[in-house]
Formats: C-alpha cells, structure tokens, sequence
C-alpha cells in the first residue's frame, strides 16, 4: 500500500504525494503509517530543508477511508492516524501544500498545520465531521478558530460548510489562488525558496511561529482524539458513516 503515498527528495525539497487518485487520495491506516514515516524520515534528512504536501491535479483528499474506519472502530491514541497528526503538528521543517480539488476532512485539517498553501481556483476545503456523527480532529478546534474567527470556525465545523478556493484566501488559510494547472509548479517554487535559506534561522523562525500554541495544540490533539474515538464507536456515527458509504 505503500505505493499510494510516493516519496522523492530535489533541491532540498521532499515532495510526499498522496497517490491514490481512483478513490480520491481517500486516507487508509497503512498511508497513515506511510505519511508518517515520510514525516519522520525528511526530519531526519539533513539534505531536506523542507517538505511539500500534494495529491492529484484533480482532488487533494478526500479525508479518510470511511471503509477502512468501520473495520477499525477500536481505534486509540496509538493508532497509525494520531501518530500523523502528532508528528505533522510537531514537524520543526517547512511545510508546503499543493491543493487542487477537494480537501475534505483531515485533507483540510492537515493544511492548518502547513506555513504555506498554495490552492487552485477549483479547490474546496471542507469539515464535515458533525455530520459524521463525530468531532474535529488534528487541533482544528483550537486553530481553525485562532485562524479565522469564532463565527467563520463555527459555519465551518458545525454547520459543515464548505469554502472554496476564494473563501479560503478571504479566510485567511491560503497563501495564494492559482489556476489549478500552475498549483504544483508554484508551490515547489515556494519550498524551493525556502530551501534555500539558511537552514537554522528557518527553523527556529518556526519554532517561535508556533511557540505560543504547541504545548495547548498538542493537548487539543489529545483531547479531541479522546473524544473522536468515543463517538466513532457510537451508532449515531457508525449509522452516518455507514450511510455514506452506501451512497452511489
């Protein structure tokens, strides 16, 4: 499964791609894993000095496997998806996104932990968590609201709405809107350039970005994790989960 998550390192820049077009770059336990593992290892990588997020030209993510969450309901803090949101949340390089189509879900609640997104005309970022029968994972709930306000955080993951690509740059959880086409080639640009500056100062440039908030972000991951998997359990969400997958 490891081929759905594609992994390639040039100028200093590691490019991890959700690959898995056919089902909409929908998330499994073993990308998870793999996601994860491409985390660890740019860390690690002195020759990375920064990390680009993409999927397809067509859809971002579509937010999890919903298939592959009914099979897994006993799902707790070890679980390969909370180690994703642990180790982005953490990640101490820059984080780049490329987000063309849908991102639905953790496709966009990974994005508020990325220092520059780069979203085609067409993109669409999305929260449907309540409807789910469950909460918002990833720290949202904490930085959705820091990012956007209350009112906007609220129409977002309580009502579900979606914003579109303007939306999102009105917001304020996008850098730049592109035709979908020049979405890549801009946001490898971005992390090329920040590769290409000195490798200490960027870093703790984004330590002191993120210092007033990570130990209280970490917390919000837990605790909303807790809460998540509680309710995934619960009929109400398996009930809304089972419905979706049922749709044609």
């Amino acid at each position: 499964m490891t081929d759905v998550v594609l992994t390639s390192v040039a100028e200093g820049v590691a490019t991890v791609t959700l690959n898995r077009p056919a089902k909409k770059n929908a998330i499994t336990t073993a990308m998870y894993t793999a996601l994860a593992d491409a985390l660890d290892a740019a860390e690690g990588d002195p020759d990375v000095r920064a990390v680009l997020l993409r999927g397809d030209e067509t859809v971002f993510c579509a937010g999890n496997d919903i298939g592959d969450f009914l099979d897994r309901p006993e799902a707790g803090p070890d679980d390969p998806g909370f180690r994703f949101l642990r180790t982005i949340a953490r990640f101490p390089k820059p984080l780049v996104a490329a987000v063309c189509g849908p991102a639905v879900g953790v496709g966009a609640t990974m994005l508020l932990h990325c220092d520059l997104v780069y979203a085609g005309e067409g993109a669409t970022l999305h929260f449907p968590f309540v409807d789910l029968g469950l909460v918002p994972e990833a720290g949202s709930s904490l930085l959705l609201p820091q990012a956007v306000g209350h009112q906007r955080a609220a129409a977002a993951l309580m009502l579900g709405e979606p914003l579109g690509a303007a939306a999102a740059l009105d917001a304020g959880l996008v850098n730049r809107v592109l035709p979908d086409a020049e979405v890549l080639g801009v946001a490898h640009d971005q992390a090329a350039r920040l590769a290409a500056k000195p490798v200490t100062a960027l870093r703790e440039t984004k330590r002191l970005l993120r210092s007033g908030t990570q130990a209280a972000l970490l917390d919000r991951i837990e605790d909303e994790g807790a809460v998540f998997t509680r309710l995934l359990g619960e009929p109400e969400a398996r009930a809304a989960l089972s419905s979706f997958l049922a749709r044609p």
